[in-house]
């Protein structure tokens, strides 16, 4: 493999109903601070049917060039179809770099792209980078540079890995969503436009959707609020969490949670905090009645100001808590609410 061929910063732009994910935006925001590392462009690779008209919109968040494979065969996702895609466009294009979202979607899809082209990925990334690898030079052994260094939780996130892929291209990290931030968008930008269609022949391996059933759901998407409240095993019952929607209804916020919420059947998975859960970057997280398990704060650290609320003053979450109290939340969660909507009145008169 001739790897000096391989260059530029490509992500997948994912689109479900022609409406782009946030993730897209977030791949091209980090996208552009590794180009910038490397000196060149991010290529956005827009996959799906009647979509070029999306084209624009990842332009204003960043990406220098938009690839689109638009066909009737890419209206939903199918696995076999959208793999074909992107490694038709990587075997042309030759990417140093490939990002995927790890969404149920690029979980499926970038495991079949890397093993369908022969490269390496690192799956559920938190953290990217431009550097040496390996990391400290070893005698012996030629270090090298520009490397893509993908970091990512191991064994149930007791530790923190560091991966590269120094002698096959493209480098392929999935990303974990809401880790990465956005660019500030530049409304009217424009992208340079290019259409790829590799041609597209069903065989043994596409899927035949008979018919789509989309649940309606009311829980709003934690990764898009700015005040999370958030409660574990300590808030006692599903019953008790009637004070931290109170408390969340006060500040403008939403309520969130731990895993043990969710496997104890108090809350529903999507309003799940951490390494199994979702990843969130409010400007206020309560954490209420939540130990601070390592799992779980991979999920909410970044956020602006964390504020803690635990009886166990000796709770790991007091290590990353910007704000503690130590105490009974069932009284003290009350009377927060109490002196804020106090607050807000007397503001308002």
């Amino acid at each position: 493999m001739a790897l000096e061929e391989y260059k530029g910063v490509f992500v997948f732009a994912q689109q479900v109903d022609n409406q782009i994910s946030n993730i897209a935006y977030e791949l091209i925001g980090k996208g552009k601070d590794l180009a910038a590392d490397l000196q060149t462009e991010v290529t956005a690779v827009l996959v799906g049917s009647d979509v070029k008209g999306l084209a624009d919109k990842l332009a204003e968040y960043g990406a220098d060039r938009v690839i689109v494979v638009d066909d009737p065969e890419l209206k939903e996702y199918r696995t076999e179809p959208y793999t074909h895609a992107l490694a038709s466009v990587i075997e042309k294009y030759k990417p140093d770099i490939f990002l995927i979202g790890a969404t149920a979607i690029g979980r499926d899809l970038g495991p079949r792209v890397c093993a369908r082209i022969h490269t390496g990925l690192t799956a559920d990334c938190t953290q990217l980078d431009i550097g040496d690898f390996p990391l400290v030079p070893i005698p012996g052994r030629e270090q090298k540079h520009n490397q893509l260094l993908m970091t990512r939780p191991a064994f149930g996130g007791n530790t923190i890995a560091t991966i590269a892929c120094p002698d096959f291209r493209p480098q392929m990290a999935t990303v974990r969503p809401g880790v990465m931030q956005k660019k500030e968008k530049v409304k009217g930008a424009k992208a340079n436009i290019e259409e790829f269609n590799p041609g597209f022949t069903p065989n043994k391996n596409y899927v035949e959707i008979l018919e789509i059933v989309k649940k309606v759901s009311d829980v709003v998407d934690i990764q898009d609020a700015k005040i999370l409240v958030s409660g574990g095993r300590g808030v006692g019952s599903p019953e008790n969490f009637k004070i931290l929607e109170d408390l969340a209804a006060a500040v403008g916020g939403q309520v969130s949670c731990s895993r043990a919420v969710v496997d104890s059947g108090w809350k529903p998975k999507e309003l799940q905090v951490g390494q199994t859960g979702k990843t969130v970057r409010p400007h206020v997280y309560f954490a209420i009645g939540i130990s601070g398990a390592i799992q779980h704060v991979a999920g909410m650290e970044e956020s602006d100001i964390i504020i803690a609320i635990n009886k166990d003053e000796t709770a790991p979450i007091f290590d990353v808590a910007d704000y503690g109290v130590v105490g009974d939340l069932n009284k003290i969660v009350p009377d927060l609410t109490k002196k804020i909507l106090e607050a807000k009145a007397a503001k308002a008169n």
